[in-house]
């Protein structure tokens, strides 16, 4: 049975305080640009995987701290608007961007049209591929110093949005000299990244020939803290000033005035094995569906913080809802007794409870079922593998372009990056590549919910709720970032009043 946060024994609390003291020391600033104060300390809930490499999910790390900056940014509606392009225009499968003059790597070397080829070609290279080129081909090259050509293999309606994800991030040519990908110095935002300790924290200066401005804060120190009751703790005590992912379990603890709640494109979803297991059976897979009660683990696990799913994509995407037809499913077989394995990861906070909730739920069904919970890190090359017969997995569906197409191809298509259901149906990739392919406006979000559509029909992937950003700000923070997309924390206005 769970334990409300409110009634955690003391101890407990005062432990995971004790375990972050000293770790977020407070540096005097040094810059010489306008705005001093004290440096900002951060709380982030996952460690690097990757060094730090934009080409990995760390890239929207390097976002989130405004280090490393792209072509192109997304608005609040999604729509894309320019950042270290100007502008750009399509004629069919060529887009031309037009780059921002003034603009200069932290390195001190200058933005150029040959710096963006590098990075973008890298990406495009690269193995795997950034997600949001899943099923893309792209080639870039330099039109002259100032303007690049982006061509892609198909005649793409997406592609500003999709150079808005943080994967695809220009740093200068230092970047590349190694065995990987290395942001440290050679991004181009308002806070210079100088220093990496392993897994453990990080830290930024301000940068003050940032082409933008002059950024308030003097620079930012970060922790990864990984247990999410330390990280309220750190908040509640005073040892950082801005903590991400705020666990539900302890939200309660907090003053409400120290936290922000967002709805947020984020789906907790059970994938199923398609490929093999008890999961490859679609009447098992019915029967899975049917067995799981989702309002009780809002109310139970996430004490009333979270959407019910109705659907892959939430009430972040409201036009989906209005869209959205029932789907014809196959009819439940019988577990008898039939051994599942459900994976999931420790690094939010909820999801072990979620595990153990469906546990319960699956076997009052009929299943058997074993649970393995491991460290993200060391638990998704086994999910991406097909290693489990299900997947416990908090996915955002607009992360990287802000547009759900990229999410359903990269997680359901036959040949995505990302496809743990380890599907392969011709129906969804006929919808997914519709969906793609259709021009933005009214016409894509009908393809688009026609594809969850004929991804939901297979059970594949069984929805059970959206989440909402729980983030803390310390009271004497001003102009943090509350981004429901993640992308943006510490800005050019954030300071330490």
């Amino acid at each position: 049975m769970r334990v409300p946060a409110r009634f955690l024994p003391v101890p407990a609390v005062l432990a995971a305080s004790a375990l972050l003291t000293g770790c977020f020391a407070t540096t005097e600033a040094t810059g010489t640009g306008t705005g001093g104060g004290e440096r900002l300390r951060v709380a982030m809930m996952q460690p690097p995987r990757s060094g730090l490499s934009p080409l990995s999910d760390d890239a929207f790390k390097l976002s989130r701290w405004s280090t490393a900056e792209t072509l192109v940014k997304l608005d609040a509606d999604g729509d894309a608007e320019p950042a270290l392009a100007t502008g750009w225009k399509q004629a069919g499968r060529a887009w031309t961007f037009t780059l921002r003059e003034g603009v200069t790597f932290h390195d001190g070397t200058e933005l150029t049209a040959e710096a963006v080829v590098r990075s973008l070609t890298k990406a495009a290279t690269a193995s795997p591929k950034p997600r949001i080129l899943d099923g893309v081909e792209l080639t870039v090259r330099a039109k002259d110093a100032g303007t690049v050509v982006v061509t892609t293999a198909e005649e793409d309606p997406l592609v500003p949005q999709r150079l808005s994800s943080p994967q695809l991030s220009i740093l200068a040519a230092k970047a590349y000299r190694g065995k990987r990908v290395d942001p440290v110095g050679t991004g181009t935002g308002p806070f210079e990244l100088t220093e990496v300790n392993g897994t453990s924290s990080a830290a930024l200066d301000r940068y003050d020939d940032y082409w933008g401005g002059t950024a308030k804060a003097p620079g930012i120190d970060v922790t990864f803290v990984p247990d999410g009751t330390a990280r309220a703790a750190a908040l509640r005590s005073g040892e950082a000033d801005i903590v991400e992912a705020v666990p539900v379990s302890q939200a309660a603890l907090l003053d409400e005035e120290l936290i922000t709640e967002v709805p947020m494109p984020r789906t907790n979803t059970l994938y199923l094995n398609t490929e093999k297991g008890a999961f490859k059976d679609p009447a098992l897979r019915a029967a899975a569906r049917e067995a799981i009660d989702a309002e009780s683990i809002v109310k139970g696990v996430y004490e009333g913080r979270a959407d019910v799913a109705e659907g892959l994509l939430g009430p972040a995407l409201p036009w989906a809802a209005d869209l959205r037809e029932p789907v014809s499913r196959a009819k439940a077989g019988d577990p008898d007794g039939r051994t599942v394995t459900i994976g999931t990861f420790t690094d939010r906070a909820e999801l072990p409870e979620v595990a153990a909730a469906l546990q319960q739920q699956l076997q009052k069904a009929g299943f058997t079922v074993k649970l393995e919970v491991r460290e993200y890190a060391n638990i998704e090359s086994d999910a991406l593998a097909g290693a489990f017969d299900a997947f416990i997995l908090s996915r955002a569906t607009v992360l990287d372009s802000g547009d759900p197409a990229a999410y359903l191809y990269s997680d359901f298509a036959s040949d995505g990056s990302f496809n743990i259901p380890q599907l392969a149906d011709p129906a969804v990739d006929k919808a997914l590549h519709k969906a793609g392919t259709t021009p933005t406006g009214d016409a894509r979000r009908r393809a688009v919910v026609d594809a969850e559509a004929t991804v939901l029909a297979t059970d594949a992937a069984v929805p059970m709720l959206h989440e909402r950003v729980i983030q803390g700000d310390a009271a004497d923070v001003a102009g943090a970032a509350h981004d429901p997309r993640e992308r943006e924390l510490v800005t050019l206005d954030t300071h330490v009043k």
